[in-house]
């Protein structure tokens, strides 16, 4: 997750979050002219990641062939280390990483961010996929998200709640099943709502709806069951007989 918090130094309140990533929310719009806008703006952003990760390398190389005994307390070094982590985190994922350094997740000013990546996997897959795939990434932030404190905030649970139905209402992707993890948090803070979004995908005429939302309703009504693929090959072949 990089370096000490895997931040920059003074870059882990709200407003710099916002100067650093607001353009991101472009990712999620219903307008593909917006969406091709911020697509256009990642490209450019991973471009300059890596250029600076390449530029920390070769001076990394240099200072060692110097034969620095330190060299990461070298300036020149350390300048190109602090670059890097200035461009690395005005792009994604790598913009969303380090949330795991705070204890409660809802002080964290990235997680309207986290949420944010996620919601674009799961709106827009294939955008995703393209040009930001990380399923690591995708996997951490579920379980980083999937815990009462998120869960007990309003705006927080009403995203998670979405993104659960978004996810039961498509065909299966990497890490999908991980989102069991938020169904679980969220069923016993407001069982209800998710519930309902459930019911009502596990009654449509999607298949696979049908086939999702009767696997979380499943495990959301045995908590104690473990939600391995063990689990869900079982419960997949007892539902076809």
């Amino acid at each position: 997750m990089g370096y000490e918090n895997g931040h920059g130094a003074g870059m882990d309140d709200a407003r710099a979050w916002d100067e650093r990533l607001a353009w991101a929310y472009g990712l999620i719009s219903k307008d593909p002219a917006e969406r091709a806008v911020a697509l256009d703006r990642l490209v450019s952003a991973r471009k300059a990641t890596e250029e600076a990760l390449d530029e920390f390398n070769r001076t990394l190389v240099a200072v060692q062939e110097q034969g620095a005994e330190q060299p990461y307390e070298v300036p020149v070094l350390r300048a190109a280390h602090e670059e890097y982590l200035r461009v690395r985190d005005c792009s994604l994922p790598d913009g969303v990483w380090g949330g795991h350094d705070y204890e409660d997740l809802l002080s964290w000013p990235g997680l309207p961010y986290a949420l944010l990546f996620l919601e674009w996997e799961a709106r827009y897959p294939q955008e995703w996929t393209r040009h930001a795939k990380a399923w690591g990434t995708k996997e951490g932030l579920i379980r980083d998200l999937a815990v009462d404190a998120v869960g007990q905030d309003p705006v927080a649970r009403g995203k998670l709640i979405d993104l659960v139905e978004l996810v039961v209402r498509r065909a299966y992707r990497c890490k999908d099943r991980e989102y069991v993890r938020v169904a679980r948090v969220v069923d016993g803070i407001d069982g209800q709502s998710l519930r309902v979004r459930l019911e009502a995908a596990r009654r449509s005429e999607n298949p696979w709806a049908r086939l999702h939302a009767g696997y979380v309703l499943w495990m959301l009504d045995r908590p104690e069951v473990p939600n391995s693929r063990l689990v869900w090959r079982t419960w997949l072949a007892d539902t076809r007989h």
